[in-house]
């Protein structure tokens, strides 16, 4: 382990209401205090679900007003007396005040490069004044590049990035895919990206506490915040209605954010098939993923790093709307032949979907293809940041070796 005395780290993580954010953080937060003693993060999060996660020491949290992403993609306030107008005065205004009080060094924002509805770039401008090193971090896959332009182009984002950040990381390989693909990045940005390897977790080293019964192995099934996620279990739940064959039993995870309607509806079918078990909701899913024959998803960012982590075989059904995400990484993932790919169409035959299931323990192993470099994004950051901390002038952020 190495030394970074009074070093502070601030991220910035938007969230609404799925998980992916907030995960991303926490896991970048965590492997970088275990490599470096002396370091303090503090994430800013919307998550209203952030208290229910473990964050280990060194590691704390800022929580923000919530806000809702509506499918059409807009955002309203959480709080039916709140508007959202209000409410992002108020996440402004806590952003400001924290950043102005903590005094970070290095501030990493999750996605959003001005966050929500520009909620960030006041403090952006501020800290970039007081010396602050400033880092994006986008996601291997942010959307279809129209989409992407549609939604940048009136604020010049891109000309923002290229102004405001130190550096950008992308949290994936160049051989899967470029999040900027298609867009007008100038020379001067591109020359601040860096490819840093998908987020390996953390792999599980002890038994932990579980809330299933089955015996190992299981088809692990997880929708991550659930929010949308409704559509894919009734697709697997008829899967199973329609052929009891399927060699393996299906545990599905439905998340926090799924519709209690949607959530009645699917434990009374389940309780009707002897091969299929349901969990609300798992804030830690390492143990679940580790019994699993194979993982049926969405596809969305976290969930895919879990499926490479864990090395398992996986089918995803992506979410196509309102954004193509999901659909761009199922698609260049199954090229590489990292996992396969059913359509949300296909996926609703349920004879198709069982013969997928069926399938799934036939598949290669991620592991099998040769992806240098894959899961190299927390050693990657890691290094970066110690790199940083180490070309600033203050003494103690002098980057040495400790004992272990």
């Amino acid at each position: 382990m190495k030394r970074l005395d009074h070093a502070r780290i601030l991220m910035y993580s938007h969230d609404t209401m799925g998980l992916g954010h907030l995960t991303r953080c926490r896991t970048i937060a965590s492997a970088l205090i275990r490599r470096y003693k002396g370091l303090f993060v503090l994430i800013i999060t919307g998550s209203p679900v952030a208290g229910s996660f473990n964050f280990p020491a060194r590691v704390d949290f800022i929580k923000i007003p919530s806000v809702i992403k509506l499918y059409n993609g807009d955002y309203t306030s959480m709080h039916e007396h709140i508007d959202l107008h209000e409410t992002l005065e108020i996440r402004m205004g806590i952003i400001r005040h924290t950043a102005e009080i903590f005094k970070p060094d290095m501030l990493i924002v999750d996605k959003v490069p001005l966050g929500l509805k520009g909620e960030l770039e006041e403090t952006l401008h501020m800290l970039k004044n007081r010396g602050c090193s400033l880092v994006l971090g986008l996601r291997d896959v942010m959307d279809s590049p129209e989409r992407l332009e549609e939604e940048w182009a009136p604020n010049n984002v891109l000309g923002q990035m290229e102004s405001i950040y130190d550096r950008l990381w992308i949290y994936g390989t160049r051989e899967f895919w470029h999040p900027l693909k298609g867009l007008d990045v100038s020379p001067a940005l591109d020359s601040k990206i860096s490819y840093t390897g998908f987020l390996k977790r953390q792999l599980v080293t002890k038994s932990l506490p579980s809330q299933h019964s089955f015996t190992n192995p299981y088809v692990l099934a997880t929708v991550g915040g659930g929010g949308d996620g409704e559509t894919l279990i009734n697709q697997i739940l008829k899967a199973y209605e329609v052929d009891n064959t399927i060699p393996y039993p299906a545990l599905l995870v439905l998340g926090p954010f799924m519709k209690t309607s949607d959530r009645d509806m699917i434990h009374d079918r389940a309780q009707a098939l002897e091969n299929v078990e349901v969990i609300d909701f798992e804030n830690n899913m390492s143990q679940l993923m580790t019994g699993a024959i194979g993982v049926v998803a969405m596809g969305g960012y976290n969930t895919f790093c879990d499926i490479l982590s864990y090395d398992k075989r996986a089918i995803i059904v992506p979410r196509t709307h309102p954004r193509l995400e999901q659909l761009i990484r199922a698609t260049r993932a199954q090229e590489l032949g990292l996992v396969s790919t059913l359509h949300p169409e296909q996926a609703d035959d349920p004879h198709v979907m069982a013969e997928a299931l069926r399938q799934l323990p036939l598949q290669p192993l991620p592991s099998e293809m040769d992806q240098p470099g894959l899961l190299d994004g927390l050693e990657t950051i890691a290094d970066d940041v110690g790199d940083t901390f180490s070309t600033k002038k203050k003494p103690q952020f002098s980057v040495v070796e400790t004992g272990s």
